[in-house]
This record gives C-alpha cells, sequence and structure tokens, in this order.
C-alpha cells in the first residue's frame, strides 16, 4: 500500500468485495491496514444479480465482513440480461456503481482484489487479440479517473496465497461458478495458463511488468512534450506548435480533446503527426490556428458530439464535460452543445465559431439557459453553473503542475493524494467559467 499513496493521516478506503477469495482476503488485508494507520475501510458488495442465489451470497458476505468489524454496503444491480457482451455490460454496470458508492461515501480509493492470475489472463487476452505495447502493460497498480483512484495492492500475489490467508483467518469465500463457466474468453485463459503451471503465468506477469515500464517511460515523454508544447484550454481545445507533436502526444491530445475512451490507432495518427495539415480524425478537427496563434489548432468534431443530456449534478456529457456535483440546474434542464446559438453570442468570445459551437451549453425547454464557458448569461462567479473540462481519459498522466497558460494535464490526473485531489478540486472550480 505503501507505494500507492501518498495517504493522509486517516485514510478512508472503499473496497469492492464479491465474497470470493481474492476480494474477501483483500477486505481483511486492507482493514489490518487501515487499522494500523487510523483510518476507516467501507466494503462495497456488488449483486450482479445474474444467478438465483446472488442475493444470498452477498448478504452471506456482509454478514462474515461484520463478524471481523468491517462495514459493508450491497449495491444491486438491475437490468443485465444475458446475452451478448454481457461480461463486458457486466463490468462497465458494477464500476459505474462503485464509482457512484464512493462519490457518496466521500471515499477517494477504492481497492479492487485483482492478483497475479487476473494480471497473467490479461496480459494473455490483449497479445491474442493483438494489443499495442500500452495494451501489454495489462492493469496498472494504480489508475486515476475523475473523481476516485482505482487501486490494484494485490497483483504480485498469487491467488493460492490469498486463499491461505483467508484458511489461516478462518474465514471461507464464495465460489462463482461462472468463473469456471469456459463460454467466456477469461476462464478459457485462465485454464490454459494453468496447462502451463506457475511459470507461465509468472512469465506472463513478467512480461506485463516490463510492458508496464516501458508504458510508465512513454507517457512520461508524452507527458513532457505536451507541457512543453502545447496549450490545452479549458474550452476544450488544444493549440499545437506548427511544427505539430510527435504521434503519441498526438493520439493522448486527439483522445482527450474528442473525450473518447481509448486512443486512435497508431497508424491513423503517424502521417498527420509526420506532415500536419488540415484534417479530421477519431473525432476531432486539426486545422491553422489563424488569430489563435502560429500552430495548429485542435479541436472536437461539431458533427460527432453526443446528444444532449440531463443536467444533473456530476453528469458527463460527450465524455469531455463534466457539470459539477455541487451544480443545481434548474429541474429538467439539459447539458449539450451550444452549436448554433454560437452566432449570437460571438460578442462574449474572441475565440472561433469552431471553438464556440462545441462548447457546453445548460438549455431549459430548448432555451439557452446558460454557457459557464462564456459567463452568459451572468459572468460572476456566484451565478456560474460549474462546467469543468474533463476528458474521460486526460491527455497526460505525468506528474507536474498545471501552469497559467500550458494545460496537457487536466486537473485531477496528477498522481496525489487526498490532500493534492482537494487543490485540483480547487482548481476544476476555477476553471468553471
Amino acid at each position: 500500500m505503501g507505494r500507492l499513496g501518498p495517504w493522509s493521516a486517516t485514510p478512508r478506503l472503499a473496497a469492492a468485495v464479491s465474497g470470493g477469495g481474492d476480494s474477501l482476503a483483500l477486505a481483511v488485508l486492507a482493514a489490518d491496514w487501515v487499522a494500523a494507520h487510523g483510518g476507516t475501510l467501507l466494503a462495497l458488495i456488488v449483486d450482479h444479480g445474474l444467478r438465483p442465489g446472488s442475493a444470498g451470497e452477498a448478504g452471506w458476505t456482509a454478514a462474515r465482513l461484520a463478524e471481523r468489524g468491517i462495514p459493508a454496503r450491497i449495491l444491486s444491480l438491475g437490468g443485465l440480461a444475458p446475452g451478448p457482451g454481457l461480461p463486458a455490460r457486466a463490468r462497465a454496470a458494477r464500476y459505474a456503481a462503485l464509482a457512484a458508492a464512493c462519490r457518496e461515501a466521500g471515499r477517494l480509493h477504492l481497492l479492487l482484489g485483482h492478483q497475479a492470475m487476473d494480471q497473467a489472463e490479461t496480459w494473455l487476452m490483449r497479445r491474442e487479440r493483438g494489443s499495442g505495447p500500452a495494451g501489454l502493460a495489462a492493469m496498472p497498480a494504480l489508475a486515476e479517473q475523475h473523481d476516485l483512484r482505482l487501486l490494484r495492492p494485490l497483483l504480485g500475489l498469487a491467488p493460492e496465497r490469498l486463499r491461505a490467508t483467508l484458511r489461516a483467518s478462518g474465514l471461507s469465500w464464495v465460489e462463482d461458478p461462472t468463473n469456471a463457466n469456459t463460454q467466456f474468453l477469461r476462464p478459457r485463459l485462465r485454464a490454459t495458463l494453468r496447462l502451463g503451471g506457475p511459470t507461465a503465468a509468472g512469465a506472463a506477469c513478467r512480461e506485463a511488468a516490463e510492458a508496464g515500464l516501458r508504458r510508465e517511460a512513454a507517457e512520461a515523454a508524452c507527458g513532457a512534450v505536451l507541457a512543453r508544447a502545447v496549450t490545452l484550454r479549458p474550452e476544450g481545445f488544444a493549440l499545437l506548435p506548427r511544427e505539430g507533436v510527435p504521434p503519441a502526444a498526438l493520439a493522448a491530445l486527439l483522445q482527450a480533446i474528442a473525450g473518447a475512451p481509448y486512443p486512435p490507432s497508431a497508424d491513423a495518427v503517424a502521417g498527420l503527426a509526420d506532415s500536419p495539415r488540415a484534417a479530421t480524425l477519431a473525432g476531432a478537427r486539426l486545422l491553422p490556428a489563424a488569430r489563435l496563434g502560429p500552430g495548429w489548432l485542435l479541436v472536437r468534431e461539431a458533427a460527432a458530439m453526443a446528444p444532449p443530456v440531463p443536467a444533473r449534478p456530476g453528469a458527463l456529457w460527450d465524455g469531455r464535460f463534466r457539470l459539477s456535483s455541487r451544480a443545481a440546474p434548474p429541474l429538467g434542464a439539459t447539458l449539450g452543445a451550444l452549436g448554433d446559438d454560437a452566432a449570437r453570442l460571438r460578442r462574449h468570445s474572441p475565440l472561433p465559431a469552431v471553438v464556440l459551437r462545441t462548447l457546453p451549453a445548460i438549455r431549459l425547454e430548448d432555451a439557452l439557459f446558460a454557457v459557464p464557458h462564456l459567463g452568459y448569461p451572468d459572468p460572476r462567479p456566484c451565478c456560474c453553473v460549474p462546467v469543468a473540462f474533463a476528458p474521460t481519459r486526460p491527455a497526460s498522466g505525468a506528474p507536474f503542475e498545471p501552469g497559467e497558460q500550458t494545460m496537457a494535464a487536466m486537473p485531477g490526473n496528477v498522481t496525489g493524494g487526498e490532500g493534492h485531489d482537494r487543490g485540483c478540486e480547487e482548481t476544476r472550480k476555477n476553471l468553471c467559467c
């Protein structure tokens, strides 16, 4: 846990606990760790509702945790029907429920019970799918999200050791039958690794670790380029130098500006990075910056923007702009693109129309209510509906502080502890208008 900090004097953690051997061992170990550090642990048990006995297993798990003095909350999911893509759909629903529960409980850190065999399976899965160098790094021990840090402290431990820990503690665990269902890819890969013996899983984990070190170095180099050469503005666009940026940096910017979950392929980006020109790629447009500077403007492609979403606190629109969790927009309001209304608001900003059209706007019954980044209708901070540029994956994970002009790493992406996150939240508030 030490290398996943820094930690406050009283760390408040959450742990995802399924009742299986890995996550139950995680809860036991984490409870001991937080007790020694004056903190607290909240166990979050997700019931997917996909098997007849799942609710009973969730209750059994909560009871076992209570016997150890570990408070638990059961999160019951609905709407997951059997069919194509079930594992991916269940995973997305699970993480969304866990993230919401952490926000509600004020927990910045969520512990996950992935262990060495899980890491080996992930590496093998990505190798078979032809993943590039970054993908072959498999799961990181620490992943920063908008308002949550995902931590995997058990990645270096074999599942047998975790179960031995439970046996030594006098605890039993639940075996999920889907883990042995070879209709799904992971159980098939698990069987393949077990046929190869302990050395097969160990070799896969070593490959993932080495790829992780290479990915870390590449991301640090990319972050340095972005910090030095690129201006990333809170209105959701970037200014690039005339000579452009390396392919990795351009791919990271394209992903951030488009709010995409994954970067474009290296092949798609290489030609544009080598010879910058006006082009549309991966949901973003590259064009001359004109009056904004001597280089290039990278902005969201207006035609690719998502439709409006309900303007609820914490809502994310277009994978790029997030409404503050403290915002109180009118009931029935929506968050979407400024679009054609940009024409009548040109006097509020020197930004070009291609940028203005992509700004987030609050509407109520089709009437324009607020455009936070233009200070419309009222520029006073007390009257602003706070909306921050918070792409699904920020342009860089490199640990550097954003300057007054160069914003290559958006707030909340710098590696840090609870105190640092509060500082980032203050920066987010300052960027709303």
